[in-house]
């Protein structure tokens, strides 16, 4: 499968978003912001869809949207924590405008279901230079951002106390979270990227306690999830997204089996 140019381009691709989205994933995790996350992933359906609108690429169109949403979720701070409902209108408006913008434009219904669903096979030589620019900034960003993000995390009441602010690192860390959302939809599609981005990072946990041992194998979950689940479908031809959910399903289930045998 190798011998062709678009699967090269698919598994280069999925294994940068992979290892990005499982480390990121981790602390979303950690952090109980998942719904968070997910809400960014149809902000970024509707950036998408109306920079298609406009006439620009999609993709740049989701990283801004979602990096705008990101940084004003994180100025909430850690209010966000159990603002469910208020997540949950964002994250239905964001869709419904989004099928607004598709209104106007009713040729790119194939374009809608790649950002639906995810389009790895699609990813060409510049979404790949992209998508790997992404990845180097968010993990760069992250590192930089690691000590406090942790201590706020953790023991959020004494960081404060000893002068971090809870609101920055919120603000940081969810436009760090909102570029690895724009970067995983490129792969499993607005519905599905709990699949790369919690699936994993979850599962790590569960297997393990210690940062780095968890964080190690939240990306290796995820990579080998991307990776087995495009071998899979093109022995198949099966959608990619499908083999890779069901393998986030599988491989979470077999880590609560774990815990639950310790």
């Amino acid at each position: 499968m190798f011998e062709y140019d678009f699967m090269v381009n698919a598994f280069a691709a999925s294994g940068i978003v992979a290892v990005l989205s499982g480390i990121v994933g981790y602390f979303l995790v950690m952090r109980g912001q998942t719904f968070a996350g997910h809400a960014l992933s149809h902000v970024g359906f509707t950036g998408a869809t109306g920079a298609v609108l406009l006439g620009m690429s999609p993709l740049w169109g989701m990283v801004g949207f979602t990096l705008a949403a990101g940084v004003g979720m994180g100025a909430l701070g850690e209010r966000l924590s159990g603002r469910d409902v208020a997540i949950g209108v964002i994250l239905s408006l964001s869709l419904g405008f989004g099928l607004l913008f598709l209104h106007f434009f009713t040729a790119y219904a194939t374009q809608a279901t790649a950002l639906l669903f995810g389009n790895v096979l699609g990813v060409n030589h510049e979404t790949l230079v992209v998508l790997a620019g992404l990845a180097v900034v968010s993990l760069a960003a992250l590192a930089f951002i690691m000590r406090p993000l942790m201590f706020a995390s953790l023991q959020p009441e004494l960081a404060e106390a000893k002068g971090v602010s809870l609101r920055l690192v919120s603000v940081l860390f969810l436009a760090i979270t909102a570029l690895a959302v724009a970067a995983c939809t490129q792969i499993v599609g607005v519905l599905l990227v709990f699949a790369l981005m919690v699936g994993p990072a979850a599962a790590a946990q569960n297997v393990t306690t210690r940062l780095s041992s968890g964080l190690v194998l939240a990306a290796l979950f995820a990579l080998g999830q991307a990776w087995f689940g495009l071998t899979l479908a093109y022995y198949t031809d099966w959608p990619t997204s499908f083999w890779i959910t069901i393998l986030a399903a599988l491989v979470y289930g077999a880590s609560l089996i774990g815990r639950r045998g310790n």
